[in-house]
């Protein structure tokens, strides 16, 4: 078993300064006074962004403030389309089922008002979105599904209108702070494994119907009565398992408590596949091995289990968020898998 969190730590860590360095986004600029001034332009709020979806107000906001802005269209790399689903489908004006049609008249108006889409087709814009409704807000601008890079959570092989190659896996973050203590700690680990939530797919019925009288196996059907945070930090395996979609913050949880991630989602293109080893410090299984996955970590040794769960606390610092970016958060990570593909555009263009 490769045991290292990196593919390739060395080219990493050098491509990561020269991206640091060098690369330059461009955003398309909106004031004040755009009556949708509330999904174009950065949160103003003093609160941090929170829930479910908070990555992609994360994104945003930091990319703002970041050094990577150029005011120069003829220095970016990158041009940045700075709607955010997120807002508009809870604005009363456009809500989901407006949504399309907001982002084809966006789209009508940029191509239109600037040089620089028509320059590569589209090839070196980005977007970001958390939640999947993104996707039907891409459905009456085809050109923008194919061919700018979709910065999502929902990130996965099985849809038509998802190109690894092209794309960035988002990862979905609940944002946490109080940095739990004693992580490396793994004899108040109990339980094999834990999982909790809505049973509202096929893949969480099965694990859910499998395991629920199991005595070290938690499966629980939906919310928790104890503090879901202790049943992270008394577990060696945390499940994530896929529902509507194949992302949850699960991943970023488990990874949070010091818990080795079980991957139940098939398809999943996971975040930062470019740059991380997910086998080094995660279980990834297909939800057929449901049955199985007692007998799948009883194998594991103890000795296997230490590599992986000391990988989770180095790969750790990737899958947060912060106010102002830190050196290989999860900005700083999606900002490099962008950087990646800058040769793409090139070709395409």
């Amino acid at each position: 078993m490769n045991q290292d969190v990196y593919h390739d730590k060395e080219i990493f860590l050098q491509n990561y300064e020269d991206m640091k360095r060098s690369l330059r986004i461009y955003i398309y600029p909106h004031n004040k006074n755009d009556p949708f001034a509330n999904a174009l332009l950065p949160e103003e709020s003093n609160q941090e962004p929170g829930g479910n979806y908070a990555s992609e107000a994360y994104f945003k906001n930091v990319l703002y403030k970041s050094h990577f802005i150029t005011k120069d269209p003829s220095k970016a790399d990158f041009f940045f389309l700075p709607f955010s689903i997120a807002s508009l489908r809870h604005d009363p004006r456009i809500g989901v089922g407006g949504l399309a049609d907001f982002i084809r008249e966006y789209m009508r108006n940029i191509s239109h008002d600037y040089p620089y889409w028509n320059q590569t087709g589209g090839a070196d814009h980005f977007y970001a979105a958390c939640h999947s409704i993104g996707r039907v807000a891409m459905e009456k601008v085809e050109h923008v599904k194919s061919n700018a890079i979709q910065v999502i959570c929902s990130s996965s092989y099985f849809l038509p209108n998802y190109f690894s190659h092209k794309d960035v896996s988002l990862p979905q973050i609940w944002p946490r702070h109080d940095e739990p203590q004693d992580l490396a700690n793994t004899s108040r680990r109990k339980k094999l494994a834990f999982f909790a939530g809505t049973i509202m797919s096929p893949v969480r019925k099965s694990l859910a119907e499998t395991w629920k009288d199991d005595s070290s196996i938690f499966a629980h059907d939906g919310r928790l009565k104890t503090p879901y945070s202790d049943h992270l930090l008394g577990s060696k395996y945390c499940i994530h398992a896929k529902g509507f979609e194949v992302n949850t913050a699960r991943i970023g949880d488990a990874l949070y408590y010091g818990c080795v991630p079980v991957i139940l989602a098939d398809y999943y293109d996971l975040p930062f596949m470019d740059i991380l080893n997910w086998r080094a410090f995660s279980v990834v299984i297909m939800a057929t091995d449901i049955p199985n996955l007692k007998k799948i970590l009883q194998e594991i040794s103890p000795q296997e289990y230490s590599v992986l769960q000391a990988n989770v606390l180095k790969v750790r610092k990737h899958f947060q968020w912060h106010k102002s970016p830190v050196n290989f958060d999860a900005f700083y990570m999606v900002m490099y898998e962008l950087w990646l593909r800058r040769s793409s555009v090139r070709i395409l263009s």
